[in-house]
């Protein structure tokens, strides 16, 4: 129980650390995606 505490405890502190880049990436991918779809027409 308390491995999975740990890890749940640095799987929190690594999105706290990394969401403005993980933010970054969707929003590339989101116009990527968009892109496409608009090219597609």
């Amino acid at each position: 129980m308390q491995a999975i505490q740990r890890s749940y405890r640095g799987l929190s502190l690594l999105m706290d650390l990394n969401w403005d880049r993980a933010l970054y990436v969707s929003t590339i991918v989101l116009a990527l995606a968009a892109g496409a779809y608009v090219g597609s027409l």
